[in-house]
């Protein structure tokens, strides 16, 4: 491998300037706020831009183009369903979240918000939650830590257990030193880098198989089913795809951007800014997969690294169609949708740590200073977890995602949605929501019932088992009084 190599070189440059970017942060972080939640000073387009780079981690470009290219179009209903969930996230969740928040003891974590909306005074409400952040976070942690170090292994050559610590710590420096503006302000200039990427490669690979048309011809000559969104699926299996898009409601990583938003007027702009980002983002990731298969049919002597995993398309395309330095750039894509998404899963484990646990059992008046610290402290602790889990890559902490994806979806998704919609929701509600959830993914993935994806019933019992409980008892006086305040703070400035 040369110094000289140009991926290499932008690399670095890339890693460069993220640190400089957490360097930039840690001068605006002054207490625990500011380092959980940014101060809640957030504009419309960081929010926007944060919140879609968080959520797309290397399976944006990486796993769901090789889903198109093996599979064609019937791959595409799960993004049709992220884009559907995710529109109805910002326009139910992002706005009342906002508030509901700061009208609930200025909560700075999803534990903290549900252990003050619905005065839990027993700590259950924000210990279940805190441990089932930590456990599911943990393993989203260990698989972006894989996906970094197969991008460094693949590109440079590098043994895996080198791949592992180079992926790992650019993110692990810049989101210790600079806390949430760092991961956000990074967040906005990876999404750019990654809609740059997939806009700019889909185009290149049309040209160069000839335009739209020659383009469809070659798609249709290697297997005409590839156009074919029913091929080899059943109304169960994409009800189950749609499904995922569920799971917007509860990833406490999404969900924190909401919070941090500097006022509610922000959100409507950055829905719009976000779902633009997310519908070109996901166009562009089916069409580099779809486009792909053309390529590689006109240009079967390359395709080898491609048939022997084809979650790589992107990668070769990258590497065959562009000028090393481009090329650097666009695989630079890639590393950012890793760092983007596994930054804020640190952070959030870090803040559930030092907010929920020691702040609250610990050391309850702990300074902002030792608060700050101690949360830079968790982000390694947390870190050093995942090394050590991702330390094998053929475990089983990849499969583990959709999982995870499930686990918050159906847990704090339900919780989430109805505790801002719906004031008669009460604090043994919340607690059956979040168990019911849990408990029904677990036994659902466990038997595999019906083949349907688990996120789907547990999504289900959950909003039955809140409503359910709610009615059995009311809600105290001071929760109907601030969600009524909340509510009516929310309408008078979205």
């Amino acid at each position: 491998m040369s110094v000289s190599n140009p991926t290499l070189i932008t690399f670095v440059i890339y890693i460069a300037a993220m640190v400089l970017i957490g360097l930039m942060a840690y001068r605006s972080t002054n207490n625990l706020s500011d380092y959980i939640l940014g101060g809640r000073s957030l504009g419309s387009v960081v929010t926007a831009l944060s919140a879609g780079a968080s959520d797309m981690s290397g399976w944006l470009l990486m796993g769901l183009p090789g889903a198109i290219y093996m599979s064609g179009l019937s791959e595409s209903w799960i993004a049709i369903g992220l884009i559907v969930g995710a529109y109805l996230n910002w326009l139910f969740v992002a706005g009342r979240l906002r508030v509901q928040t700061e009208h609930n003891g200025d909560a700075l974590t999803l534990p903290d918000y549900f252990s003050s909306r619905f005065e839990d005074k027993s700590g259950l409400l924000r210990i279940i939650s805190a441990v089932v952040i930590l456990v599911f976070f943990t393993i989203y942690c260990a698989s972006g830590i894989v996906a970094g170090a197969r991008l460094f292994e693949s590109t440079f050559g590098m043994s895996y257990e080198t791949a592992l610590w180079a992926g790992a710590a650019a993110t692990i420096a810049y989101t210790f030193v600079g806390g949430f503006l760092a991961v956000s302000w990074t967040d906005t200039v990876q999404a750019t880098l990654m809609i740059f990427a997939l806009i700019l490669t889909p185009i290149i690979v049309l040209l160069a198989t000839g335009g739209i048309d020659t383009t469809f011809l070659a798609i249709e000559a290697k297997n005409p089913d590839n156009f074919n969104m029913l091929k080899n699926t059943s109304f169960i299996g994409i009800i189950s795809l749609m499904g995922w898009g569920l799971g917007y409601f509860g990833q406490p990583h999404i969900l924190a951007r909401f919070m941090a938003a500097d006022s509610v007027k922000s959100i409507a702009k950055a829905r719009r800014i976000s779902m633009t980002w997310m519908i070109l983002c996901l166009g562009g990731t089916v069409a580099v997969g779809f486009f792909g298969i053309a390529y590689f049919s006109a240009h079967p002597e390359v395709a080898g690294p491609v048939n022997e995993n084809h979650e790589r398309v992107f990668l070769e395309l990258a590497k065959l169609l562009f000028n090393p330095w481009v090329a650097g750039v666009l695989l630079s894509a890639i590393l950012a949708a890793v760092m983007s998404t596994l930054s804020c899963q640190l952070l959030v484990c870090s803040s559930a740590l030092t907010e929920d646990f020691y702040k609250t059992f610990l050391r309850k008046n702990a300074s902002q200073v030792e608060l700050v610290w101690v949360g830079r402290a968790m982000v390694l602790l947390v870190a050093l977890i995942a090394i050590t889990m991702a330390a094998n890559p053929n475990n089983r902490v990849l499969g583990l995602v959709s999982y995870a994806w499930a686990g918050f979806g159906a847990a704090f998704g339900p919780v989430v949605l109805i505790s801002v919609i719906w004031k008669q929701m009460t604090r043994n509600g919340a607690l059956a929501g979040i168990l019911v959830g849990a408990v029904t993914v677990i036994v659902w993935k466990h038997f595999e019932l019906l083949g349907l994806y688990e996120i789907i019933p547990g999504f289900i019992f959950a909003s039955l088992a809140i409503y359910f409980v709610s009615k059995l008892g009311a809600p105290t006086a001071g929760m109907v009084e601030r969600f009524d305040a909340a509510e009516k703070d929310y309408n008078l400035n979205k």
